[in-house]
């Protein structure tokens, strides 16, 4: 599975912010780290803003600080605020569809959605940050 530019973005910082929540951590050092540019960057934190995510910390020493809840939010919530997971896209049928073995890949392919998204909804931002901290 290949995520958006922006999806990637918004997960490295939510781990970022959710690894340190006492502190303001600039988008620019958040940036800098992943080697991404502070512009895109900045875009994402105002939507993750809006989404009640991370809360903006203006002035000397400000930056982003997480607001979200580590133990609850997981991947795929997160995913989802960029783009959509295991759905379908309504662009019609395909050439192939109506025959047995469109049918047939229709169903492997569901069922590859839907095990993704039970893979990505059972891992929270907390389990990440844990599973990192074990690979030091």
């Amino acid at each position: 599975m290949n995520l958006q530019m922006a999806t990637r973005h918004a997960l490295f910082a939510m781990l970022e912010l959710a690894a340190r929540p006492d502190s303001q951590i600039p988008a620019a050092d958040i940036a800098a780290k992943y080697g991404i540019s502070t512009n895109h960057l900045s875009k994402v934190m105002r939507i993750l803003g809006r989404e009640g995510l991370v809360e903006a910390v203006r002035g000397v020493g400000g930056g982003y600080r997480f607001a979200g809840n580590a133990r609850r939010l997981t991947l795929l919530d997160l995913i989802h605020i960029f783009e959509p997971v295991g759905v379908r896209p309504a662009l019609g049928a395909e050439p192939g569809d109506d025959t047995a073995e469109g049918r047939g890949l229709r169903l492997v392919m569901d069922e590859i959605d839907g095990a993704t998204r039970a893979t990505l909804s059972s891992i929270t931002i907390e389990t990440m940050l844990k599973l990192i901290r074990r690979q030091g």
